[in-house]
């Protein structure tokens, strides 16, 4: 059976391209602290890993023999939110499980069992680990996954209990507990039954180290991919390496993904391995996963709508720069997330979560926009008209922004996801849009590509369109002076034919006559039009 990349689920070698899990993470530091008799935090954006490295772990530390590891999912408990008593016995169920199939003790899942039925929830797990540890004199790691998915009095109940039983360790409770999720520990915001928010620093203050597991490096990117070659021999052209690293920064999910896409969902190429991956075919499966919404593509628009992230991401969207309004621990708590790197600038963190942030944070606007493709290609060469298309923008920014803007969550970049929105209801299904927010210069630089010929697609004469959106912040002469140099050096940059400047004027009491208007500017030899708005 030929392996494939892995879009779903722990990784297993026999089946699926995969890294070693181990080498992943620091394990000679994970080990001290076992030794240490430490609790620690391992946790990492959704589908990087988390599970198959616990997995190895608990593996690894079985076969040397000397601990009892047991790995064990919890989430089940998500449902019962704030009841207690369900939560906790979701959480022994899931216990008794993990004892049956990992350590394949059928004593220790009854011993969990039993306890069902007596009173006491609060103290179910604690006592359990309590004999389980005293059943058996090698001291017990506990990897407990999915602790963040827990809701309100199931999860303080939970860590209370932890940490009730964390002084008769090793002997009378688990040497090591390892507590796994999205979030570290410190970002839990618990909202009790009682109604106040307890966080989850003060209800579980024996933490000793966070471990944060990483993307994979650039290096381990290629190396996943090279694994497909070396297995069937079907090649990748070598311009894709720079491409795929900018598309995903390592994010395993995103490299797996477009694996799978490439390998796979291109039924030629999966047919016939003698078939070289081209650059083009590689572009075509970036967009056919950024236009399939896939979960974890779905999952972004969740943690959009938290309040610290619409803090974070709308100044980034509006190029503002969010060190210089938020809390430092608001900015860390959103690059956890995965969703934006600090160094070595402050950006959202790869190529494809910036195509895919602001299409989901519009989907209902192109949805609802009536203008169509047709209406903005030539009959005569297949070009987009830039000029008609901008100047339908304007009258149709005019008509609906002050409504529009109000209903996006995102307002402070209200304008110009507007505009990409509007662009994208045309593009989609024939032109690609790249997106680049300059932080700290009020800016959106978007770089559309539109194939001429639809037989040839990509592989045959593109145009290319550079547009750049400002928010005027200072006078308006001033910030198209500023605006046309940072235009024309992204067309330069990006081999465009024509170049766009859209200045959104906010300021209140400000006419649309004073506003709308339409000009043309020379610099350095390349002709860009001016669009007011």
């Amino acid at each position: 059976m030929e392996r494939q990349f892995n879009t779903a689920g722990p990784s297993k070698p026999e089946l699926h391209y995969v890294l070693d899990p181990l080498a992943r993470i620091d394990l000679e530091e994970i080990l001290a602290l076992i030794e240490a008799q430490r609790y620690f935090v391992l946790h990492a954006p959704r589908q990087t890993g988390k599970t198959t490295a616990l997995l190895a772990l608990m593996e690894h530390l079985n076969r040397q023999g000397r601990y009892r590891a047991l790995y064990a999912n919890i989430e089940t408990a998500q449902a019962a939110r704030g009841n207690v008593a369900e939560g906790m016995a979701a959480i022994v169920r899931a216990l008794a499980s993990a004892a049956r199939h990992c350590w394949h003790d059928e004593a220790a899942a009854r011993m969990a069992l039993e306890l069902l039925g007596t009173a006491g929830v609060n103290d179910w797990v604690r006592s359990l680990l309590e004999r389980w540890s005293l059943a058996d004199p090698r001291p017990i790691v506990l990897l407990l996954d999915e602790v963040d998915a827990l809701i309100g009095d199931t999860l303080i109940s939970l860590l209370r209990q932890i940490r009730a039983g964390y002084a008769q360790r090793p002997m009378a409770f688990p040497q090591t507990v390892v507590l796994c999720g999205v979030r570290d520990v410190r970002d839990y915001r618990i909202h009790s039954g009682g109604g106040e928010i307890i966080t989850g620093g003060s209800a579980f203050n024996i933490k000793a180290a966070s471990i944060r597991l990483g993307n994979f490096s650039e290096e381990e990117t290629r190396s996943l991919w090279l694994q497909h070659t070396e297995a069937t021999g079907q090649r990748f052209e070598e311009a894709i390496w720079a491409e795929l690293w900018e598309d995903t920064r390592g994010q395993p999910w995103l490299v797996n993904a477009l694996g799978h896409e490439c390998t796979w969902q291109d039924r030629e190429l999966r047919k016939n391995r003698a078939l070289p991956v081209t650059l083009e075919r590689y572009k075509a499966a970036r967009e056919r996963l950024i236009q399939s919404r896939a979960t974890h593509l779905d999952q972004l628009t969740d943690k959009l709508r938290e309040p610290r992230v619409h803090a974070v991401i709308s100044r980034i969207l509006a190029g503002e720069n969010p060190h210089d309004t938020l809390p430092t621990e608001d900015v860390e708590y959103v690059a956890d997330l995965g969703l934006i790197e600090t160094r070595p600038q402050l950006r959202i963190a790869n190529r494809i979560y910036r195509e895919v942030i602001p299409r989901e944070l519009t989907w209902t606007r192109q949805i609802t926009i009536t203008h169509e493709q047709a209406w903005y290609v030539r009959p005569s060469d297949r070009r987009l008209d830039m000029d008609k298309l901008l100047a339908a923008f304007q009258q149709f920014f005019r008509e609906n922004a002050d409504a529009w803007i109000e209903r996006f969550q995102y307002r402070e970049a209200g304008p110009q996801l507007l505009l990409q929105a509007f662009l994208q209801r045309i593009v989609n299904g024939g032109g690609r849009i790249s997106r680049e927010y300059g932080l700290g210069r009020r800016r959106t630089d978007l770089f559309l590509e539109w194939p001429l010929d639809e037989a040839q697609g990509f592989l045959g004469p593109v145009q290319r369109v550079v547009l750049e959106l400002k928010i005027l912040h200072r006078s308006l002469e001033a910030t198209i002076e500023e605006g046309l140099t940072q235009t024309a050096a992204y067309a330069d940059q990006c081999g465009a034919q024509e170049a766009h400047l859209i200045v959104f004027d906010r300021r209140p009491g400000r006419s649309w006559e004073e506003k709308i208007f339409h000009r043309t500017e020379t610099i350095g030899g390349r002709t860009i039009g001016v669009w007011g708005m």
